[in-house]
């Protein structure tokens, strides 16, 4: 049993990696200031983009990592199991 649960993990931080380089190079950007703790307006300002479309893109980057929230979001890039 035990090994069935730690390849199934195994799958799943797999799975986490391939989504997380399915990334665009400004994803990550963004991503990383989101990790940062700079809201979208912060970010918009960082990158020179307008808010839409900081939002636009970390709309996308919730969607590609499978996560709902700036905290999930979070959780994911750091490898945290749980997410």
């Amino acid at each position: 049993m035990t090994f069935v649960m730690a390849r199934k993990d195994t799958e799943d931080t797999r799975a986490k990696s391939t989504r997380r380089n399915a990334l665009t190079h400004r994803e990550q950007e963004i991503a990383k200031l989101v990790c940062r703790g700079l809201s979208n307006k912060d970010i918009a300002r960082e990158l020179r983009l307008s808010e839409g479309t900081a939002k636009s893109h970390l709309h996308n980057i919730f969607q590609k990592l499978g996560v709902s929230n700036r905290c999930a979001l979070i959780l994911a890039l750091s490898g945290d199991p749980r997410v």
